[in-house]
């Protein structure tokens, strides 16, 4: 199995920065926060920007290691096309996103509607990502 070590950089690069626009407040940050029941106008917000930091690194290596993956499955399969490697990643997204994540709904009682604005973002990752993982494979 062949993984491109740059084409793993540069997916998760492209998942953080999708991630970035998705829960930022241009695209569903506010609707994100109201569902998830967090007060923007809180003051702990200097507390939150200083352990910002090691989230954002924190979140950006978990990218890595799940772009890996991604085309590790992708090699695997032997995809090379675009719509191969969307399909892969819809798949992923079906078999272990919407299922695990689901469980937010299931067990600890979040509406339903911040179960999809979560998930759908990880199938706009993970359909984007196998796209460039089996391009540039």
């Amino acid at each position: 199995m062949a993984v491109n070590y740059l084409a793993v950089l540069v997916s998760s690069i492209v998942a953080f920065i999708i991630g970035y626009l998705w829960f930022s407040p241009y695209l569903f940050g506010n609707l994100w926060m109201k569902l998830s029941g967090i007060d923007s106008n809180k003051k702990d917000k200097p507390v939150k920007k200083k352990s910002m930091t090691g989230s954002l690194i924190g979140g950006f290596v978990s990218l890595l290691v799940m772009m890996y993956v991604l085309a590790y499955f992708i090699s695997y399969a032997g995809a090379k096309t675009w719509v191969d490697g969307a399909c892969i990643g819809a798949l992923v997204w079906l078999g272990f996103f919407a299922t695990t994540m689901l469980g937010m709904v299931l067990w600890e009682g979040k509406p339903f509607k911040l179960y999809l604005l979560s998930v759908l973002h990880y199938l706009v990752v993970l359909v984007i990502a196998g796209v460039i993982l089996a391009v540039w494979a």
